[in-house]
């Protein structure tokens, strides 16, 4: 059943508002655990939660944007979202060069483990709500909002592979090298995002 567009929008912004408090929650929890761990999976993780929350609010911008001023917000706001990608890429690359330079194992965290289990969970869930009510309102902003969400969960995958490996068989390398596997995808999103396309082509799935 088609939802009408008001509810749509309304129902955009709520996923937004969501985002923007699960990843200040993530922030902290993540930045905490990865200080006292010295994991820079656990560090890089808690950086993407702050742009995701950054982000969140961009899109709360755009979609209660005035009538007339969507289009320009909308173009501000996936040019925003795309140099948010690189500014993870860029810290993740130094960090885990130099953690894999200096040979810096990490500890063992519990929190960090089940903070990447449930945000993995969460972090589908909410790509999928975005996509869904980003082509239903036809908003690309929101769905390389949804392509964000989506590199989120995959940094959940390997950060709960690496806080794993770590605590498990004592894989210090596991840390750094699980936050390298994602620069491939989170700097392709960065430059879909600015240069205003549509997350990866498929952003009208519903």
């Amino acid at each position: 059943m088609t939802i009408e567009p008001t509810r749509d929008f309304a129902l955009a912004l709520r996923l937004e508002y969501f985002t923007a408090a699960w990843g200040l929650l993530e922030a902290v929890v993540a930045v905490v655990a990865g200080i006292a761990a010295g994991s820079v999976a656990l560090l890089s993780f808690g950086l993407d939660s702050v742009v995701e929350t950054f982000s969140a609010g961009i899109l709360i911008w755009r979609l209660k944007a005035p009538e007339g001023h969507g289009e320009v917000a909308e173009r501000k706001a996936r040019k925003v979202v795309g140099v948010t990608f690189f500014l993870i890429a860029a810290y993740i690359l130094y960090e885990s060069g130099t953690k894999l330079f200096l040979h810096e194992p990490p500890r063992a965290s519990l929190p960090g483990i089940v903070l990447a289990a449930v945000a993995l969970v969460v972090m589908l869930w909410l790509m999928v709500a975005k996509r869904r009510v980003a082509a239903r309102i036809n908003s690309r902003a929101l769905a390389a909002d949804a392509a964000e969400t989506g590199v989120c969960a995959w940094m959940s995958a390997a950060l709960l592979l690496g806080l794993g490996l770590n605590a498990w068989l004592g894989w210090w390398w596991a840390d750094p090298v699980a936050a390298l596997a994602l620069l491939p995808i989170i700097l392709r999103e960065g430059f879909e995002g600015v240069r205003g396309e549509e997350c990866s082509g498929d952003c009208d799935d519903a």
